[in-house]
């Protein structure tokens, strides 16, 4: 596709005259002529947009709505949150087509050399709907998406390739830099989250916070000898299911990297379901994924090895819930949300004892 000389900074910039050229070829010229730009959700990170184009000229297989991407309106928040940019361009340009895991297609995608501006064009997934992350799932949309999920980490499943990839938003099995860099933030982060959302929080949750936090080093440098690519913040305002299809889509690929599976396993489950709920289907829902994941040809991975996994893996809540509520911009609902999280999460280590399965360095 042709690029256009530019990258849209904000939506009024998102033109006929832009569009018209972001979706031209060598092979079809495209001409639009009004677009109609509407925000979706309330991002923290990134802004999302739904576009209508009016075509003036034979769409062919173009489609009559596309969302795109650009980055947060903050030119405070956007500083901090650079390397998501670079990291979810580079999904889309790096690793979308190998997966199996079910993504909206990318008609443009364009980044700047520090990552301060980008624009991802992909498709619009309507009527599907976005999960709900404060009112939670039930076990039949947790089953598509546990099922989602080992399609991005079976086809990727301790391929040595990844391990180069250099677009990651977290550290990579074995980065003792990284992950100790990584570890001092996260202690800072809870300090920040705790004055911020601390009368949100129960005094457990509080204590189990502050202790997963001092153990994040240890834990990203344990258990490198199983990895894949993974999506980092895999939860239920980052999935779009659509009731009719009985089908799920995964967006908001920030947080892409490179570690243990299960941790998404985990995140998914320990965020998006009810605390009662979880405990009564995650067995079920841990089999489900693994059944899944051994459909891509692995071998070696029982389901008992499993299982042990994600109970560790539940320390991924905390960090990225901490890290996004220190670090993105502030709403209402967001900080509700990240609240949310961080109850689920917390009960969700005590319950299953990942802090015990965590050797201090």
């Amino acid at each position: 596709m042709t690029a256009p000389a530019t990258i849209p900074r904000r939506p009024d910039d998102v033109t006929g005259a832009w569009l018209s050229a972001a979706l031209s070829t060598a092979d079809t010229a495209v001409t639009i002529g009004d677009v109609d730009v509407q925000p979706v959700g309330t991002g923290q990170t990134g802004a999302t947009y739904r576009v209508t184009p009016t075509y003036l000229s034979d769409p062919g297989d173009l489609p009559a709505t596309f969302v795109i991407k650009l980055p947060v309106l903050d030119d405070a928040v956007r500083a901090g949150v650079v390397l998501g940019y670079v990291s979810e361009v580079a999904f889309y340009a790096k690793a979308a087509a190998g997966l199996s895991v079910p993504t909206p297609r990318c008609y443009f995608s364009a980044i700047n050399d520090d990552g301060s501006e980008f624009a991802l064009l992909l498709a619009d997934l309507t009527p599907a709907v976005q999960g709900d992350q404060l009112a939670g799932c039930g076990a039949d949309d947790a089953e598509l998406a546990v099922t989602a999920l080992a399609g991005l980490h079976g086809p990727s499943w301790c391929d040595p390739h990844w391990l180069s990839l250099t677009e990651c938003a977290m550290p990579k099995p074995g980065d003792i830099g990284a992950s100790e860099g990584l570890g001092e933030i996260s202690r800072m982060a809870a300090d920040i989250v705790l004055d911020k959302l601390g009368q949100r929080l129960a005094v457990g949750d509080r204590e189990t916070l502050t202790a997963a936090m001092r153990l994040v080093t240890p834990w990203l440098l344990d258990k490198r000898e199983r990895f894949s690519l993974m999506h980092g913040d895999y939860r239920l305002d980052n999935l779009l299911f659509d009731a009719g299809m009985g089908a799920v889509s995964v967006v908001d690929w920030q947080t892409m990297g490179v570690g243990l599976p299960a941790r998404d396993l985990a995140y998914f489950l320990g965020t998006s379901l009810l605390p009662d709920a979880r405990r009564e289907s995650e067995a079920d829902l841990v089999d489900r994924y693994h059944d899944a994941l051994l459909e891509y040809g692995i071998t070696g991975y029982d389901r008992q090895t499993c299982w042990q996994d994600y109970r560790f893996g539940m320390l991924q809540v905390p960090l990225i819930s901490t890290l996004g509520c220190a670090f993105a911009s502030t709403t209402e609902r967001g900080d509700e949300m990240m609240a949310v999280m961080l109850r689920r999460g917390c009960e969700a280590i005590r319950d299953l004892g990942t802090l015990d399965l965590i050797r201090p360095h």
